[in-house]
């Protein structure tokens, strides 16, 4: 039998030690089933065959964003993004001309709002949205999502203008009189704004409290769900990607994606984990072993537990191991850490995964030891327990990932360095001798730590390639900042076999070669021909997923 389909002329990088380049593949029924060269896969082409020419672009296994927030990300496609808005007049202008457009908005809801865009030094208050909205309520999200401000209004509708009750290691900023400054720090401060959004918060409820939507979603709120993610599959998928391994989650996040399934238009495999809380007692991890035996498929499944240990560095929440320069605080512990390592410890033994959301050098400690204490515990094995994100590393701490087999995930636009936010942002708010092991990727590559990478949308774009220029070209940065710039190829790798590898599936995908789930990216550009400044004008031209064309250019 002829294949479904062929891919011609192309310059594949395999990841296949046995055959690690080609020129052509074919595939049937879902499945890679040869690789070669050009001439000998045309030969396998019948008359119902599709054939693809690459045209000498780079073709490599479908891209996996090993770290996402899908439905928020779907969402936010519909918000007023405020990426390089800077001060109160343009603000004000582009929230006036979005209000108009969405009369029906109980909230009106801007995202990328950085945590400057008043200006430098400046805290944006409610007083000050006010100003720029003053006759609705309005509110908007920081990039990194650890922050809501919101105007007078829309405090007053969330019921938070005069304060209220947070989880650990979130604030309501108050003023000296009483009232809110209008800045939410971390989801437990936020949650109440985030319900009067189009989407009632659903969105960011396997976040904010990993639970699932009380009352139920009705009929009209899941269409309506679905149909937003429906929409951010589409969008990753044009990109390349072929896999997301979701960082929040609840029953809610994988009914709706088995759902998409069903109907076909599930674009892309997923991941979604169990979110563990502070705030949460060790017995509902029976609700993860539920979710588990629940959805194991190719397409949905779930196999690891999320946690956060602190916050970020711009808002100062992010764990430090000293205070932050000028500030009399180390930032925000999210969980007690006996609790938290009770939770690890309960976790690994159960045989799940573990992500911990750990950005400075202590809250990256904590999660360290905690690792440390599981294997003391429950004894050493194959977990690929995770750290996200790992900004701030004390060099102390650097051998202990490769030493327990921590898998290091990281971002690559999250940098200063990473061309997308402002250089200056994160360096003020560390001391001179924290930065040398800041965004460390290559001294932890070096370690022979596992790396992956991944984007955290809707924190940056899920757009591949910019990421992956963040990543081989990054800034130049005045000392003490290090070069950290990583090989085009290790960068794939990270973003391809290797995200295979760290969701247990190496033996399945991320590789190009006979037998293979069919997930390939075909490119617009030999990537590997190119100046790397100049990465991320290519993108995908076709991204095929488990055999079907899932987006063509």
């Amino acid at each position: 039998m002829s294949p479904d389909i062929v891919i011609l002329n192309g310059s594949l990088i395999t990841f296949d030690d046995t055959t690690p380049r080609a020129g052509a593949l074919a595939i049937s029924g879902g499945t890679i089933t040869a690789v070669g060269d050009t001439a000998d896969i045309r030969a396998l082409a019948g008359s119902g065959t599709r054939v693809i020419d690459a045209g000498g672009a780079t073709v490599l296994p479908g891209f996996i964003d090993s770290h996402v927030h899908l439905f928020g990300g779907s969402v936010e496609l519909g918000y007023l993004d405020l990426y390089g808005v800077q001060g109160l007049d343009q603000l004000t202008a582009k929230l006036r001309e979005w209000s108009a457009q969405c009369p029906d908005d109980k909230v009106v809801f801007a995202v990328q709002a950085d945590y400057a865009i008043l200006g430098p030094g400046r805290n944006t208050t409610r007083q000050d949205l006010d100003k720029a909205l003053p006759d609705r309520p309005f509110a908007m999200f920081a990039p990194d999502h650890h922050t809501v401000w919101a105007n007078t209004k829309a405090l007053e509708l969330a019921g938070l203008l005069h304060g209220g009750t947070v989880d650990m290691g979130a604030e309501i900023v108050m003023a000296p009189d009483g009232t809110a400054t209008g800045e939410l720090r971390e989801p437990g401060a936020y949650a109440p704004v985030l319900k009067l959004t189009r989407h009632g918060g659903r969105d960011m409820l396997g976040l904010v409290t990993g639970a699932d939507p009380v009352p139920p979603a009705t009929a009209a709120e899941r269409a309506l769900d679905k149909a937003a993610i429906a929409r951010g599959l589409k969008h990753c998928a044009s990109h390349g990607i072929t896999g997301l391994h979701n960082m929040d989650g609840n029953f809610y996040n994988l009914e709706l994606l088995s759902e998409l399934e069903a109907d076909g238009d599930l674009l892309a495999r997923v991941e979604v984990p169990f979110h563990f809380k502070s705030h949460d007692s060790l017995d509902r991890f029976a609700e993860a072993e539920e979710m588990r035996a629940r959805y194991k498929g190719d397409w949905v499944w779930c196999n690891r537990v999320k946690m956060f240990i602190d916050g970020v560095v711009e808002s100062s929440t992010a764990l430090m191991l000293e205070p932050y320069p000028g500030l009399d605080t180390v930032g925000d512990a999210v969980f007690d850490y006996d609790h938290f390592e009770a939770a690890v410890i309960r976790a690994d033994k159960m045989g799940l995964q573990i992500a911990v959301h750990a950005i400075g050098d202590k809250g990256i400690r904590w999660t360290l030891d905690a690792y440390e204490a599981a294997i003391r515990a429950n004894g050493r094995r194959d977990s690929r327990h995770r750290i996200e994100h790992i900004e701030v590393l004390h060099p102390d701490d650097l051998p202990r990932f490769a030493e327990m087999g921590v898998v290091a995930s990281i971002q690559p636009g999250h940098a200063p360095f990473g061309g997308i936010f402002p250089p200056e942002g994160v360096g003020k708010m560390l001391h001179d001798h924290q930065i040398p092991t800041s965004y460390a990727w290559q001294d932890i590559r070096d370690t022979g730590t596992p790396v992956v990478f991944s984007t955290d949308w809707p924190v940056i774009p899920v757009d591949v390639m910019p990421n992956v220029k963040a990543a081989v070209a990054p800034m130049k940065m005045p000392a003490p900042w290090r070069d950290q710039s990583q090989s085009l190829h290790d960068t794939l790798k990270s973003y391809t076999a290797d995200n295979a590898w760290v969701e247990f599936n190496e033996a399945r995908k991320g590789r190009l070669s006979p037998g293979m789930m069919a997930d390939v990216a075909v490119m617009s550009h030999d990537l590997e021909a190119m100046d790397p400044q100049d990465l991320d004008k290519a993108r995908a031209q076709i991204t095929i997923a488990g055999g079907r064309v899932t987006y063509e250019a």
